[in-house]
């Protein structure tokens, strides 16, 4: 998954840009919606992952550096792109596969 290539502000687009490559708009929704819930998905497992690393069951000193250090990682998180601009701007690069099984009858 390649996030960089996403802006991370909303844009206006070209609405024709996504029936170009389906031939029907709401097919490229769906398309991106799934995709973006898919990517949805795979950033949250890896928050949940590297989050998982500082649950302890006792309190010191340490935890108040081990804050620090997940407050960082949660705020890298949150400066990414949002999942639906990174399946859109993937969706507009060609980068998803797609096909709909109702086409090819």
């Amino acid at each position: 998954m390649n996030h960089k290539a996403a802006s991370l502000s909303t844009e206006t687009r070209n609405i024709l840009q996504f029936e170009e490559k389906t031939g029907n708009i709401y097919e490229s929704l769906v398309i991106i919606a799934k995709r973006a819930n898919h990517i949805s998905t795979e950033l949250k497992e890896e928050l949940n992952g590297k989050l998982s690393e500082f649950t302890t069951s006792s309190d010191n000193l340490e935890e108040v550096f081990e804050n620090r250090e997940q407050i960082e990682i949660s705020k890298y998180y949150e400066k990414l792109p949002k999942p639906t601009l990174i399946a859109i701007q993937e969706f507009l690069d060609g980068k998803i596969y797609h096909r709909n099984p109702a086409k090819e009858l």
